[in-house]
């Protein structure tokens, strides 16, 4: 190993005394540290997040139709309506029910309204209380008959795969504050449900309120 004299000692010492010496050696550690520094942010592992807000756009079924009438084969008791349907409101009944409130008397109008709404948005592949026309709540009662109210409100649903489609559907309106008014409103005094089960097994429910 070489010595260094006296004279060299002081040399580098008074060297070392300069800032630009400083400034020399803080850009040659930056340029051996940074390919290092490189490598560790390309393998390091990178987690997303994603979420969704808006229910799933269902699967068009059938060809679209725009027809608001009332079909001339429409149940017209809760006795009629099906499984589902009937689960439905029974569990919205009871929701009312443990509020203490009144349960809901089932209207033959307004089953015949969700019952269209439910299909017409299967079929047009929507989820939307106002359809591709432009046809809001109000339009839909008057499209089946109904010209006169003080109260009208509505839900809708969107489910597959479970195994009660009605109840979840009601457990889930309950847990959302803007759906858990219209069950427990005080105002409303009669409801329906209409059901519409697409091909592949997707449930549309449509939940209707009204005070006459």
């Amino acid at each position: 190993m070489t010595s260094l004299s006296s004279k060299q000692l002081r040399t580098v010492f008074a060297f070392l005394q300069r800032p630009s010496c400083w400034v020399l050696l803080c850009l040659v550690f930056v340029v051996l540290c940074h390919p290092a520094a490189a490598q560790n942010a390309q393998s390091r592992p990178v987690a997303r997040l994603v979420t969704s807000i808006a229910p799933p756009s269902p699967r068009r079924v059938v060809t679209p139709t725009s027809d608001y009438s009332a079909p001339a084969a429409l149940l017209a008791s809760a006795a009629a309506a099906n499984s589902i349907e009937r689960r439905a409101f029974e569990k919205m009944n009871l929701a009312r029910v443990k509020n203490r409130l009144s349960p809901l008397a089932w209207d033959a109008d307004l089953y015949r309204m969700a019952r269209i709404h439910s299909e017409k948005m299967a079929r047009d592949g929507y989820f939307s209380h106002v359809t591709p026309e432009g046809m809001r709540l109000r339009d839909r009662a008057r499209a089946v008959g109904i010209l006169h109210f003080s109260v009208l409100g509505e839900n809708i649903a969107y489910n597959q795969g479970y195994d009660d489609p009605g109840a979840f559907a009601v457990e889930k309106w309950m847990s959302s504050p803007g759906h858990r008014a219209n069950i427990l409103s005080p105002e409303f005094r009669a409801s329906a449900i209409g059901t519409f089960v697409s091909a592949d097994g997707s449930v549309f429910l449509t939940q209707v309120f009204i005070t006459r």
